[in-house]
């Protein structure tokens, strides 16, 4: 499936324009492409909170020079001869939900980073002529890093129109109750077969600093071990919290004992401080408790990528071996699974006003 393909998306006439925005990929597996992409990822100051010169500094003069080669390595290990995964999927999730909300809507893919940009998805959607804008980042918790940062680049884009039609920004969806229903439809036949020990439920890390920004109460955030834990409008933006809520669903719609199920963080990088308990720490803890067989869910992604595909998928599972683990299953994303295109499409829908009579 070509990045231009327009074989499912509704054509006009079209009232409501989605934009759907995933992170982003390289545009190949190779050194010169991947540094073309962290650099203009890694250059977001909600990704890396470092003031501007040592933001400079440490991209072009640490990162730039060594990283770049390494990533493109990992990238070729899941990339697939149509391309990448992550590129794959969403688009398949894009035809997926302009299929369940039909011609009165032009749906629209944009990457945060990379192509296509979120210029280019808006401009698609300006050339369609639509009448409102719905905008759905795909990332189901909140973090300024993604969530913020991709409305933020909306509405730096829409800013230069001058004039646009109305826009709604849609925010997390880890609490609706079809994005765990979703996940449960999918995984739970194979989940049954492979008979787990333990199910662990591995999100995406962020820097503390990037969490205790979020804090309203001024001082409730990290400040103790159950502090994510705890209910209430204060966690509203708290990334941690809406993680372990999230596990928490998936747990329930999965029917799994809460003593043989947790929830960890991977993916960090550098020296700063990153919210705990780390997904490559956990595994030894879990062999110590005789844990052989292992299923892991990573569902602060909603399509398959590096980060589940080789990290996951590659890296962990030889950790597991290494440590003695029988087997380690990755639950697939939810990439462009029917029920939850169907599921996108709704949330989309609720925000699109009757027509007058």
């Amino acid at each position: 499936m070509s990045q231009n393909s327009d074989s499912l998306v509704a054509r006009a006439p079209h009232r409501t324009g989605c934009l759907l925005i995933n992170l982003g990929t390289p545009e190949a597996p190779t050194a010169s492409a991947v540094r073309r992409y962290l650099r203009e990822f890694l250059g977001d100051p909600r990704v890396l909170t470092l003031p501007a010169p040592a933001r400079w500094a440490l991209l072009n003069l640490v990162i730039l020079p060594t990283r770049p080669r390494k990533t493109a390595a990992a990238y070729r290990a899941v990339w697939t001869p149509q391309g990448s995964p992550l590129m794959i999927h969403s688009l398949a999730l894009r035809d997926g939900v302009a299929l369940a909300l039909g011609e009165d809507f032009r749906v629209e893919l944009a990457m945060r980073y990379g192509k296509p940009s979120i210029a280019a998805g808006l401009a698609a959607l300006e050339r369609a002529g639509v009448d409102r804008i719905i905008v759905l980042p795909l990332f189901p918790q909140y973090a300024s890093s993604v969530t913020a940062s991709a409305a933020e680049e909306v509405t730096r884009v829409l800013a230069r129109w001058g004039d646009y039609p109305p826009l709604e920004i849609l925010g997390a969806f880890y609490d609706e109750p079809e994005f765990s229903g979703s996940w449960a439809a999918l995984a739970a036949p194979a989940l049954a077969d492979f008979r787990p020990d333990h199910v662990l439920f591995s999100f995406h890390g962020l820097p503390e600093d990037q969490i205790r920004a979020s804090d309203r109460t001024r001082g409730h955030c990290l400040a103790s071990p159950d502090c994510c834990h705890s209910p209430g409008a204060d966690l509203a933006r708290c990334y941690r919290a809406q993680c372990f809520r999230t596990a928490e669903h998936l747990r329930e719609a999965l029917a799994l004992p809460r003593e043989k199920t947790s929830s960890a963080f991977q993916s960090r990088l550098g020296p700063t401080p990153w919210i705990q308990p780390f997904t490559d720490k956990e595994l030894p803890l879990l062999r110590e408790r005789g844990i052989q067989r292992l299923a892991v869910f990573c569902p602060s992604f909603v399509a398959d990528c590096l980060e589940t595909l080789e990290e996951v998928g590659i890296r962990l599972r030889e950790q597991w071996r290494a440590l003695g683990g029988e087997a380690l299953w990755l639950a697939p994303c939810l990439n462009g699974d029917p029920r939850f295109a169907s599921a996108v499409a709704d949330w989309i829908r609720r925000r699109v006003p009757a027509p007058r009579r």
